[in-house]
Order: C-alpha cells, then structure tokens, then sequence
C-alpha cells in the first residue's frame, strides 16, 4: 500500500542579508513538523530555498560592488548553511535563480497574459522597496508601509497588471467553505475583512525601473513581479510545467499540505497566490499557517535596530538542539514569542540540564550501580502506593503520544513539546516517589527496585522516541545510551548547567552593550501551570516561619537544613540554597513557610516543609519575608 503525502513548504528566504534567528526559527518548525509526519509513516516532500530578485537586491549587490548574481550567490550560500546547522532535513532547496523555475515564470506569465488574466497599464502609487510592494494612499499607515512600517516612495511607470477582482469572490467561496484553509482564524479574519470584502484592486505583476528579474519574455524592457516569480516556487520545484509537461512528482504532490510562513507575509499567500493557482487552473494548497514572530526583547527583529540574534552565534554557546528546543518550544501558536540571553540559559539550565539530563544520568547510573546494566520488568509492587505511582507513569507514558499527535495536528508545536516535557518531569517525580536508593539498602526490596528501574527507562525510551522530531541529536543519544537490553556504562551528560553571568560576560565581548535612554523596569514571564480551584488551594497550610538554626549539608554542596520555629513547633526543612545564602545569615529571618508538604528525605537529611522564594530571570533567589514584623506561626492567607 503507497503512503499518504505529504508535502510541506516554508516561505523561501529572501536574499538580502544574513538569516538572523527569526527568520531561522521557520525552517525549524518546519522541520519539526516533517520529521513528525515522517515518523508517522507518510512520504514527505519538504521543500525551502531562496528568493532572490527584485530592486532591493540589485541595490544591495550595487553597494557591495558586486554583480547581483554574486550577491545572490553569497547570501544563499550562507542561508542554507545555517539550514544545515539547524539539522534541517528538507529535501530540496530550490533558488529562484534556477534555470528551470526561470523558465517556467516565463512560460506561466505568457499563459496568463494570452487568456487575459494579464493586461499592460501605468501604475501610479506609493512603493516600499523592502517588501517590493505598491500601495494606495489610503493604503499607507501614518504614511509609511502598512507592512514594514518604512518610507514609501512615490513611483510611475508602465506595468502588466493581473485581474484580481475576477477571482475574488470564488476566493472568498473557498475560504468560508474550507475553515482549515488559513490558520490561526485570526490571519482569515484579517485578509477577508481588510483585503477580500473592501473590494480587490489589480495587481502589478511586472517592472521596468529595475533590471534585476527574470525577463517578461515576449516584452523584454518588463521584469516579473517579485511575488509572482517567488510564490510559484511552490509548483515548479517539484515539477510544474504550465504546457501540460508536468513531472509525476507535481502530480503525485501537488496540492501541497501546508505553506508554513510568516505573519507578515500572509497576504500574498493567502490571495494573491490563491488567485493565480485558480487562474492556472490548479488546486488550492491544503493549509496555509502563518506563524507568530520571535522577538528580542520588545521589537521585531531587525538589522537596521540592531537587535538581532543569529542561529550560528546562539549554537555556539548552546548547541544545535538546545536552539532548536528554545524556538520551538518559546513561540506560542497565534502570538508572538521572545528569545533573550538570559531566557535560553534558564531554559538550558531548568528543562535541558536539570528535567531532562539529570533524569537520563541518573537513571542509567542507578541501573549500572544496583544491577550491571540490565534490568527486567519483574512486576513488583508491594503495596498500594507502589501500584498507585507505577499505574499512573505508565498511563502518562502511554497517553503522551496521543497527546502530541493532538498538538501536532492542530500545528500546537510548542504544546506537544510540553507534554513530551511533562512525560520527562513525571519520571523525575517518580523517582522522588519512590526513592531507588532507599530500596537499594534493602536486600528484600531488590525486585522492587528492579520494577521501578525498568518502569523509568521504559518511560524515558517513550519520551525520546517522540523527542526525535524537535531534538533529533539529542533523541538519538538518549537512545544509544539506553542501548537494546543493557545501558551504557558510562552516562554521557547531555546538556550542562551554564553560568548566566559568564555567558552574558562572553555575550558583552562579542556585542558590547548600547547605552539606553531609558531602562524600563524588569518584569518576567515565567510559563503558566494549569488552573487550581480554591477549594484546592486551601490545601496549602502556610504560615510565617523564625530561622532558629542553620547549618549545611555535608553530603551537597546546595542544600542547607534549617530549624524554623512555626508557633509552638520547630520544623527541620532542607532548601536548595547555598549559593545564595549562608548558614549564618539564615539564622533569624522571618520567612514564608509551606509546612503541610510531605516529609521527604534530601541528601539523606529529612525535611518537613518548604521556605518560598522568588527567582529572577538570572536564577537568583530572595527568600519571601513579610513586610511588616509578624510572630511565628502567623497564617498567611
């Protein structure tokens, strides 16, 4: 039986400088969609290239002194270098400087123009040379481009124009009938009631004030559209031939399953292309998503603010699936997403280093401890607690990819991320439940401990199955170090902890810092947890709590064990705070105390309770005092 298709494209980048971490953040998610589709069995057909006409480029290659050609040729070079960084696994990178794709706007042009779609006038208007785009003055927004937001020149001169206005109201039929067609509902909302409804005006679809295009053939002083040479990079990189000498791969692939793009550019794909493949009588793309941005900090990405971060830079410093993990799992599905230093090194550090490294080392350095390597599932469970934790690991591990094939299907990348990530923390709790290494001491527990070993790596491998779709490498070494039967004799560590203060010290050199007017003050985001209803907030007892004692732990070198008298009692509680206090300066602080949280053992010390505290984006912590002086003992509610 044949497999299902799928063919899946990102918008080609345009060639105008180096991809900074943005644009890159496209042929990622791409890629992480691909690879899903591919590990669910479908042939997949993953295309990405470069766009590489128009004025801003002739103006860029005259700056540098160099033909356009050359310019293109540099740029694109570098632009699919970056891809192949990212470990991106498309399957043709096509240019539109391409002799065949040339060949084929031209014979597609011509087509159009003989059946009347296309007709020569004068074009009169508002031009942005960034987006190669004309606008009416109603158009414009403050007088700037409505896309951009840049200056916009006056321009005049002779052009072909494509009939919009004939295929406008079947484009509008199609939408209402097809709800999936243009994804978030937002970006359909957006194009029917600012573009479709109002009315369409004509297109200009050629140039004469600029050479740096592909020839209209039959009118050779005329340049094609920018738009129209790229967006049909979509039929012939796999094949299209306007004549009737289309290969079997376009018609085997075509239509195509999803165009992933960028918010900016949903314009063009969701009416303007749509309009020509109806004049070319061909089928509409299944889907076409139009994803939010990554931002630094609070702007768009920009070379001319000089905000902008770059895929190799980032890779660096984190490595290439760290990257990966922070784009993919940063942008939600509809609004836009933020990258910053500090962000990554919190994420690399909490859900790289610390969720995920920390619970493959150890898992696999218990299984080499206690029983060689290898481990069988010897089904124990000594009492109903031991049942009760074992049942629900392993109806989260069989749950998570239901769940992440929900998300994916809906294109939720950041959220089927998530539940990959809950299925890892859900590990990590286990094993806090049931402590292997106390059930290590005890020679009559050993088929316990066995079950329980055997229960974590069976949960891992489910994990990193699924992680292999948005962190390839890192999926693969998991895997390998699991082995077939035995695990590897030596863990290797995954992801390392990072110094958010030596990298932003490294990060200085490369970029010394621009002085600003004004500092905004600080706020942080941190990733909501799922709503809790009163009724299980009231659960939580706390109270304020005196530091009477405190002294380290000899066996860490985080914790500190403190006494802290709450009312008429004194609780010993184990905090993971040495680097931020010492022993000494505890002694005496009014702290915010959780006092009913279940006793558990740290380090071999028990604790019976938990001290709050803040933490910035930089991982420093302040612990919560109150304002006011209170007894110990006093409830906080």
């Amino acid at each position: 039986m044949d497999k299902q298709k799928y063919y899946i494209t990102t918008a080609i980048a345009y060639t105008s400088g180096k991809p900074h971490i943005g644009n890159t953040y496209e042929i990622v998610l791409a890629d992480a969609i691909a690879r899903y589709k591919r590990s669910q069995g479908y042939d997949v057909f993953f295309q990405t290239g470069t766009d590489e006409h128009g004025q801003k480029i002739e103006l860029k290659a005259e700056e540098a002194g160099v033909t356009p050609k050359e310019f293109v040729d540099g740029v694109a070079g570098q632009i699919q270098t970056i891809w192949d960084l990212m470990n991106t696994s498309y399957d043709k990178f096509i240019r539109t400087t391409d002799a065949d794709h040339e060949k084929q706007v031209q014979k597609i042009f011509k087509k159009l123009y003989d059946q009347g779609d296309i007709y020569k006038g004068y074009y009169e208007g508002m031009y942005c040379t960034p987006c190669e785009s004309f606008f009416t003055e109603s158009q414009l927004v403050d007088g700037k481009c409505p896309d951009c937001g840049r200056e916009v020149q006056p321009a005049k001169e002779e052009a072909y124009f494509f009939k919009m206005s004939k295929y406008a109201d079947r484009l509008i039929e199609h939408i209402n009938s097809h709800p999936e067609f243009i994804q978030p509902v937002s970006r359909k909302n957006e194009m029917m009631n600012n573009f479709l409804l109002p009315g369409l005006q004509d297109l200009c679809v050629s140039r004469t004030s600029f050479k740096w295009g592909i020839p209209v053939d039959f009118d050779p002083e005329h340049v094609v559209y920018v738009w129209l040479d790229a967006l049909t990079n979509y039929i012939t990189g796999i094949g299209y031939d306007c004549g009737g000498e289309s290969t079997e791969q376009f018609k085997k692939d075509w239509p195509a399953d999803l165009h992933l793009i960028g918010k900016d550019i949903i314009r063009f794909h969701t009416i303007y292309w749509p309009i020509f493949l109806m004049a070319l009588d061909l089928p509409l793309p299944k889907q076409i998503f139009g994803h939010p941005w990554l931002l630094q900090g609070d702007g768009k990405m920009s070379k001319s603010k000089g905000n902008v971060l770059y895929a190799d830079e980032l890779v660096d410093f984190f490595g290439v699936d760290a990257v990966r993990y922070f784009v993919l799992h940063e942008m939600p599905f509809e609004n836009d997403g933020v990258i910053s230093w500090e962000l990554m090194v919190e994420r690399m550090n909490s859900d790289l280093a610390n969720t995920l490294g920390n619970l493959v080392n150890r898992t696999i350095s218990m299984t080499n401890k206690y029983f060689d390597g290898v481990v069988t599932d010897k089904k124990v469970a000594d009492d109903e607690d031991a049942k009760a934790v074992d049942a629900d690991l392993r109806a989260v591990t069989e749950n998570t990819p239901k769940a992440v094939e929900a998300k994916m299907d809906e294109l939720r990348v950041a959220d089927a991320i998530t539940e990959i990530f809950n299925l890892f923390k859900r590990c990590n709790k286990y094993i806090d439940e049931t402590m292997p290494w106390a059930l290590a001491k005890d020679e009559d527990k050993k088929d316990r401990l066995e079950t329980v070993l055997y229960n974590l790596l069976e949960s891992i491998k489910a994990g990193a199955v699924l992680l292999e779709s948005f962190m390839p490498d890192t999926s693969a070494k998991i895997l390998a170090q699991l082995g077939d039967g035995k695990v590897t004799d030596k863990p290797e560590i995954l992801f390392a902890r990072l110094d958010v203060e030596e990298v932003m010290k490294k990060v200085e050199e490369l970029h010394p810092p621009v002085a600003e007017e004004a500092a905004e003050e600080e706020v942080i985001d941190i990733e909501t947890k799922p709503e809790i209803t009163f009724e299980e907030f009231g659960k939580m007892q706390f109270q304020v709590g005196e530091i009477i004692a405190c002294e380290e732990v000899k066996k860490s070198k985080k914790l500190l064990c403190s006494q802290v008298k709450v009312g008429s009692q004194v609780k010993q509680i184990v905090s993971g705070i040495k680097a931020h206090y010492s022993a000494e300066e505890m002694v005496g602080k009014k702290v915010m105390v959780l006092v009913n949280l279940k006793p558990a053992k740290l380090a071999g010390v028990l604790s019976e309770g938990m001290l709050l505290c803040a933490e910035d984006a930089e991982g420093n912590l302040a612990l919560m005092t109150p304002e006011k002086e209170m007894p110990a003992g006093a409830q906080i509610s």
